[in-house]
């Protein structure tokens, strides 16, 4: 595509376009550098025209609530598109009588479908009241918590490419484990929507197991503080909290990064860490660990850019 074809597409978008953004507003961990182009689509027709207008060799990277991103502080040279407020909507699609479907936007947070689901006679997804990032994210990683898993509920998802090419795809064609989600075929995509089936339920019940699980989420997380959930995958037949705090790494902290004291598998910023303080922690504890019980964590956290020179 030449320049002119390129300036007449830009012409026609609706969405939010700008400069160095900075992305410590749009991670939960409040830290980290700029993104060189931010784009919020007004619309997936709007975010495919978008997507045609960008060189092919551009680094893109779709984020929805930023709670498994740090960017370092040095920035990313690429384009970023911000999903939560976008690509929104949840529409009940029918379904059998006993297994309801609902067709999800990417950018809808997860306890938001998970309270859909229960007031729409859905049961089944409460566990995502726990999951503190949107459905592209889940989808992307196959988040889970309280014995729940994303790509057990998907009947099938809706992507994009980098031409703008919208397709649906079947579960089969993915490679799906325990917060692994890869695309058999070859090509980059990335999720807009998601289609998923649950049992039939009451509302009542599930209200009310939801309401246990966030008190369960309150009392052993730092949910006051910014972080990005657990920073590391439980290992097999183990748990990453455990042996980090075997390692009596709580508390241990590296300028405005702190390992939790009341959940060791999360990471806080205290009120000014920076992207780097939080990726040095990082380091810290998977090598500590690693050292002192011969365990290599596998982080469940996104870290991208280029460190501040």
């Amino acid at each position: 595509m030449d320049m002119s074809e390129t300036g007449a597409l830009l012409a026609t978008l609706h969405g939010q376009m700008r400069q160095d953004e900075p992305m410590a507003r749009h991670v939960s961990w409040r830290a980290g550098g700029v993104a060189r182009v931010f784009y919020q689509p007004a619309s997936v027709p709007d975010l495919c025209t978008f997507l045609r207008t960008r060189p092919a060799d551009e680094a893109i990277l779709f984020v929805g609530l930023g709670s498994n991103l740090l960017v370092r502080d040095g920035g990313f040279d690429g384009t970023v598109v911000f999903t939560h407020h976008a690509l929104g909507g949840i529409r009940q699609e029918g379904g059998s009588q006993l297994r309801p479907t609902f067709h999800v936007g990417a950018g809808v947070p997860a306890p938001h479908l998970a309270r859909y689901v229960a007031k729409h006679g859905g049961a089944g997804g409460e566990w995502m009241c726990g999951v503190p990032g949107t459905i592209g994210g889940a989808l992307a990683m196959n988040a889970g918590c309280y014995g729940g898993e994303t790509w057990n509920h998907v009947i099938a998802a809706e992507t994009v490419d980098r031409n703008g090419n919208v397709r649906l795809r079947q579960p089969t064609e993915y490679d799906v484990g325990y917060r692994h989600v890869t695309l058999k075929s070859s090509g980059e995509e990335w999720f807009i929507s998601g289609v998923f089936v649950f049992e039939r339920g009451e509302e009542a019940p599930a209200m009310k197991r939801m309401r246990k699980l966030l008190s369960q989420r309150v009392a052993s997380q730092p949910l006051n503080q910014p972080n990005a959930g657990s920073v590391f995958r439980n290992p097999p037949g183990d748990f990453a909290a455990r042996l980090i705090e075997t390692c009596a790494l709580k508390g241990v902290n590296i300028g405005g990064a702190q390992v939790s004291p009341k959940h060791a598998n999360f990471i806080v910023n205290t009120g000014n860490a920076t992207a780097a303080d939080i990726e040095s922690l990082v380091d810290l504890v998977q090598t500590t660990v690693r050292l002192r019980t011969g365990v290599e964590l596998v982080r469940e956290v996104r870290i991208i850019g280029k460190a501040r020179a």
